[in-house]
């Protein structure tokens, strides 16, 4: 792990959960491509608000990352790089965009937390994020709705 301040809580969790030794390397990431998006979502998982994050699965595949799987660890950090909690990955499904629901918009807890601010907020996003590879979002494209329980 290249990440001192990730290597840090990564092993004052351990010291406290030695159950998880031998657990996987966790990813280290913030969420979102801009400060205000990375700190902002970051604060409403400290606070317990935001549960859930949607990348889109072709932008992992240009990017070749893989799926996220039920029991990974993830350092989350400001967008400065500061590791600030590590959640855990309770629930994976891949669904098409246009048949997102309101009750997991609430799970994402970002903005008034309806439908409509999630469906406009991460078109954006799809948008810029999959700009670079030629490609552009489409209502049927499949997302990865990555539900995380936040463990320390």
């Amino acid at each position: 792990m290249k990440n001192k301040s990730a290597k840090r809580l990564w092993g004052d969790f351990l010291d406290h959960h030695l159950e998880y030794a031998f657990a996987s390397e966790p990813r280290v990431e913030h969420f979102g491509d801009t400060p205000e998006i990375a700190n902002t979502c970051l604060d409403l998982v400290m606070k317990g608000r935001k549960r859930a994050t949607t990348p889109s699965l072709l932008g992992l595949q240009c990017r070749k990352e893989p799926l996220p799987k039920i029991g990974d660890f993830t350092i989350l950090t400001n967008w400065e790089g500061e590791a600030k909690c590590i959640v855990r990955t309770v629930g994976v499904r891949l669904k098409p965009f246009f048949s997102i629901h309101a009750s997991y918009a609430k799970l994402e807890g970002e903005g008034d937390g309806s439908l409509d601010y999630w469906k406009k907020t991460h078109w954006d996003y799809y948008t810029r994020e999959l700009e670079p590879f030629g490609r552009v979002p489409r209502e049927s494209m499949i997302v990865v709705c990555e539900i995380f329980d936040k463990v320390y």
